[in-house]
């Protein structure tokens, strides 16, 4: 059932934009879906290019020749239609954030009682599957930390409108007391966390994300501590 959704879904975008007519001196077909891809061959003016398919702002183009490659959307929206009208192509839509490489975010929280705010990078491997690097700062009344992660995210529905997520990871905690306190010192441990959240589709390319995880971290003097983490914010992919 899902198989012949995605073949209804990618013969419809392929008879809306059926033929364009390249309008521009020139545009560029790129080797994959990104400006880090190089240009292999240029399609002139007033030749004719076949949509196949489409990633966020890139689309995969057939030329009169045979020749594929990737399109920025900024190009294609200068090409004309069969009628001759220039070509308007639809904003990024729930369908495009299933098929996102990269997401970068900003969030807010709550780590051990205490504030925190975040930055993170991810990667897609597929609609289901992810890698990310995190770095957050958590200021406490008495102590500052740095946190570092590396998570791989699972998530199992990736269409869905609102859906969840599980992580799982290990990073490295750095904690710097802000006062000078009796036997006070600075403190690097290692960590692993498991962690389970909801990403929300908004609009166009941003997200909203909260996620809660649960912390160990294994210090030099086997006095393990379990910590929680609460954040939520929001994020854009392309």
């Amino acid at each position: 059932m899902l198989m012949l959704l995605l073949a209804s879904a990618s013969a419809q975008a392929t008879e809306e934009y059926a033929l364009l007519q390249v309008a521009d001196p020139f545009i560029e077909l790129h080797t994959g879906p990104g400006v880090g891809y190089p240009v292999f061959h240029v399609v002139d003016r007033d030749d004719f290019i076949e949509i196949l398919k489409r990633k966020t702002d890139w689309f995969k183009v057939r030329t009169p020749d045979g020749k594929r490659g990737w399109v920025a959307r900024a190009q294609l929206e200068k090409t004309l239609t069969s009628d001759g009208e220039n070509t308007h192509l639809q904003e990024p839509a729930l369908g495009d954030f299933s098929q996102r490489r990269w997401e970068f975010g900003l969030l807010g929280g709550v780590f051990n009682n205490a504030p925190q705010i975040s930055l993170y990078g991810g990667y897609a491997f597929n609609a289901n599957l992810s890698a990310e690097l995190s770095g957050s700062q958590v200021l406490g009344d008495y102590f500052s930390s740095y946190l570092f992660n590396v998570n791989l995210l699972s998530q199992p529905f990736p269409r869905w409108r609102v859906s969840p997520f599980f992580s799982l990871g290990g990073g490295y905690l750095s904690t710097r007391p802000r006062t000078t306190l009796v036997l006070s010192e600075d403190r690097n441990d290692f960590t692993a966390h498991v962690g389970l959240g909801l990403r929300t589709w908004l609009s166009r390319r941003f997200v909203l994300r909260a996620e809660f995880n649960r912390y160990v971290t294994f210090s030099s003097d086997d006095n393990n501590e379990e910590f929680k983490e609460w954040k939520a914010g929001f994020a854009f992919f392309f």
